[in-house]
């Protein structure tokens, strides 16, 4: 079920009604978030719920025996993380490892026929997860208690709005959360309502309008090349941050609407002056979650500066293969992972250079600078993020560079998928977009707008309303899907 949709549209009204009405009874309001997250997960396919109810199961119990051991947790979290990465390893990336083999016998000289599984990955497997995980490893640390109400703990790990595509949620953030009860706040709904409208902005109007050029020439690849790429490329940038921080804003107003709150999952990461600092601002849960359940159990940065290079690269080479199986998403994660590691190599020297050049650090000119070249790096990151397969990826990189700027001039540009009122409407939300994220880092955006007098309120809420139903996009599979889904 998809937030974007009209089935949506009617569960949510029906599911918001039902939980203020229980909101009082703990058992029943948790309860109503289970079966109703069961219900969600299920539209898609009922089959797949068993994976979430093992999950679950496995990880209540696993977590309640290492609380009560102190000779077996080492085996007890193992069993964990056996049953959890085992089904995510098995439906993720055994077709991966099958084709693998076949290529490197054929790269060799030989030749063997093997053929791949009939494997569906199921929505969201590598979200909830991680959740999941987060609980069995905080307890065998000792951060964490374990829980003795599995109904909390079931509807903490298949909580609806986050569920398919996070924020990737720690059980000691979320999961106290489902032991209180709360009191209907108009002004917390009120606000989760209007993030719920700023996300749907970003995916109908931004990330679905961009998609359809982008999906034109990234599945075309060998007829376009030159500025066509460019542009693909630079949409598919704000496409897949639209896509997913717009999903995150849905979850995260969803969720305040019910009086539960998520963590932030993004943070203007395209104004980020570095890939450093871009992985501090984009996925955030992810980024942390690797960043406290792999990185620093490698050693973090406490073994020497080569082995922090080292435990760096393995996390992205990691989060490469955390978003697919497949050889793009594998030089996507080493793209970053080489420039943030050349980064913190370099940081000395880059101050020295900066300072003989006389650009003064958080001038105007510097964040500008600098945001454009995270930006660039990020998007060409992004071809093999995107493209279909190696092929396609390196077909579009060597297109970047011919000569054809004349296109910008001609009506060949409105060939590419989007007529010339559809790119005007596109360019202007984007740049609508990046004005909002300036000024709402200044200056709380709702705060000022609950300031206004109620007709001025009332008058913006319409506006936005008329604006997502004029210039939203309805009704194309390949477009209103949510790209995250597929991880």
């Amino acid at each position: 079920m998809l937030f974007n949709s009209i089935d949506f549209a009617i569960f949510f009204p029906i599911v918001f009604v039902l939980y203020w009405l229980v909101a009082k009874n703990l058992t029943l309001r948790n309860a109503l978030i289970l079966g109703s997250s069961y219900f969600f997960y299920g539209w898609w396919d009922v089959k797949f719920l068993l994976l979430i109810i093992l999950s679950s199961f496995v990880d209540f119990i696993v977590g309640k025996s290492i609380g009560k051991q102190t000779n077996r947790k080492k085996n007890l979290l193992f069993a964990s993380l056996f049953v959890n990465l085992g089904l995510l390893f098995y439906f993720k990336y055994t077709n991966f490892l099958i084709q693998s083999f076949v290529d490197s016998f054929t790269f060799f000289g030989g030749k063997i026929e093997v053929s791949t599984l009939n494997i569906i990955l199921p929505v969201g497997i590598s979200f909830y997860t991680f959740q999941t995980l987060s609980y069995t490893i905080d307890i065998y640390r000792n951060k964490l208690k374990p829980t003795k109400n599995w109904l909390a703990f079931f509807s903490f790990v298949a909580f609806f709005p986050q569920l398919v595509a996070g924020p990737i949620e720690r059980a000691s953030h979320l999961l106290p959360q489902f032991y209180k009860t709360y009191k209907f706040n108009y002004n917390q709904v009120k606000s989760g309502l209007l993030l719920v409208a700023f996300g749907l902005f970003k995916k109908m109007i931004i990330a679905d309008r961009a998609a359809i050029l982008v999906n034109q020439v990234y599945n075309n690849s060998t007829d376009y090349n030159g500025v066509e790429t460019i542009i693909a490329t630079i949409l598919f940038a704000f496409q897949i941050y639209c896509d997913f921080s717009g999903y995150s804003d849905i979850a995260i107003g969803i969720s305040r609407t019910l009086g539960f709150d998520l963590m932030k999952n993004f943070d203007s990461p395209y104004f980020s002056k570095s890939i450093t600092e871009f992985w501090r601002r984009w996925h955030i849960s992810l980024s942390t979650w690797f960043r406290d359940y792999v990185y620093i159990p490698l050693g973090g940065s406490k073994k020497g500066k080569n082995r922090t290079y080292v435990n760096l690269f393995i996390v992205f080479i990691v989060s490469g293969l955390w978003h697919g199986a497949a050889i793009t998403f594998l030089i996507w994660g080493v793209i970053h992972g080489f420039i943030i590691v050349l980064e913190k190599a370099t940081k000395n020297l880059r101050v020295n250079i900066y300072s003989k050049l006389g650009l003064i650090k958080n001038s105007i000119s510097y964040k500008i600078l600098f945001s454009l070249i995270t930006f660039t790096i990020v998007s060409f990151a992004w071809i093999f993020f995107r493209a279909n397969n190696f092929k396609d990826a390196m077909h579009i990189v060597n297109g970047l560079f011919e000569n054809n700027y004349i296109i910008l001039f001609t009506s060949n540009l409105y060939k590419l998928g989007l007529i010339r009122s559809e790119l005007i409407i596109l360019a202007i939300s984007i740049i609508s977009l990046l004005i909002f994220e300036i000024l709402n880092r200044r200056n709380n955006i709702q705060v000022i707008l609950n300031r206004q007098p109620m007709f001025f309120r009332w008058i913006t809420y319409l506006l936005i309303v008329f604006v997502l139903i004029i210039f939203g996009i309805y009704g194309d599979n390949d477009t209103s899907q949510f790209i995250y889904f597929q991880f």
